[in-house]
């Protein structure tokens, strides 16, 4: 097998990356993030995939999901 070599450059520093602000969650998210652990801690036996399904199940149901709102 043949030798191969590299040649070293010099590096350069890149400006940091501006800090930048994180969309707000949507209302799925947040739901997801608070109910899940409720979920878990009341079932502890529940892998993460049926936990998912149960929260997500009830999401459909949700006061907090906005297809659910009433519209006035």
């Amino acid at each position: 097998m043949g030798k191969t070599t590299t040649t070293r450059t010099e590096t350069r520093s890149k400006p940091k990356a501006e800090v930048k602000e994180k969309k707000p969650l949507s209302a799925y998210n947040r739901f997801m993030k608070t109910e899940l652990p409720k979920i878990k801690a009341e079932k502890p036996d529940l892998d993460h995939k049926e936990a998912f399904k149960l929260v997500a199940q009830a999401w459909k149901s949700s006061t907090e999901n906005p297809k659910n709102q009433k519209q006035e």
